[in-house]
């Protein structure tokens, strides 16, 4: 019984201190920028947990797991430790997913600030950029749920569904009886396209003279910031010289009086 207590005590003391150095290695790897670009931090900004609280409470409640099942191995084979071995077996697991989750969030507002700024301007911009975005996502979610083993049996006939009917509709509708609508279809987004073709690469061009606006009107700031540096400092030169000057005459000419008060006398 003091074993156990002693593990139970050493092992409470291992999960705050691996708490705490999680929680340092995620703000230095930059865990939270990668949130919040993501998206997340504003979904988990309903609840009282952040993303980094939320991973080193995982790694908390993993090494307390481990704890228990280490100390109640010292009583031998029980039903407790089997069942603390398959918990602590999938916390590595739901960390994964959410690791996989928050790189998938990230990945998906970058592409979809990427489609935007180069298309937004088009019609069809924003929605391809959200449709981009929202296709990212799934992937990443049932990547997470398969990697926690939840709703594989869901998600894996979900995806193949979704896949058999994309395939279905090319081929029945594109390729059968929907030929003539879809060629109309197809002639006018291409010709919509081909028109805004124009309008997509003036709109590139401004934002590179915008950008080289930007960069020489920087470097003009810092050769003025610079010059006017140089000028400072020729300007207190100058004056130092000119107060080491004055000064030199100053003593200069008083020792002229106090020589010539010394012969007088």
């Amino acid at each position: 019984m003091i074993l156990f207590v002693i593990i139970l005590v050493l092992g409470w003391l291992a999960a705050r201190l691996l708490r705490a150095g999680a929680s340092r290695l995620l703000r230095r790897v930059g865990f939270d920028q990668a949130v919040e670009r993501g998206g997340l931090g504003r979904v988990l900004g309903y609840t009282r947990y952040d993303a980094r609280t939320l991973m080193t409470t995982i790694v908390y409640y993993a090494v307390l797991l481990f704890t228990l099942q280490l100390a109640f191995g010292i009583w031998g084979p029980n039903p407790v430790s089997a069942l603390i071995a398959g918990i602590v077996a999938w916390l590595p697991r739901a960390f994964v997913a959410i690791i996989i989750i928050v790189v998938a969030a990230a990945i998906a507002s970058g592409v979809r600030n990427v489609i935007t700024g180069a298309l937004g301007s088009l019609s069809y911009g924003r929605l391809l950029a959200r449709v981009a975005s929202a296709f990212i996502i799934g992937i990443g979610m049932i990547a997470a749920l398969d990697q926690i083993g939840v709703a594989t049996s869901v998600t894996t006939p979900v995806l193949i569904t979704i896949l058999a009917t994309i395939g279905g509709i090319l081929v029945v509708g594109v390729g059968g009886g929907l030929v003539r609508p879809m060629q109309s279809r197809w002639e006018s987004w291409l010709n919509r396209a081909e028109r805004e073709v124009p309008q997509v690469r003036q709109q590139l061009r401004v934002a590179a003279e915008e950008r080289e606006t930007a960069r020489r009107e920087a470097a003009e700031r810092e050769a003025a910031a610079r010059r006017e540096a140089e000028e400072r400092a020729a300007r207190e030169k100058a004056e130092a010289e000119a107060r080491a000057a004055a000064e030199r005459e100053a003593a200069a000419r008083r020792e002229a009086e106090e020589r010539a008060a010394r012969e007088k006398a």
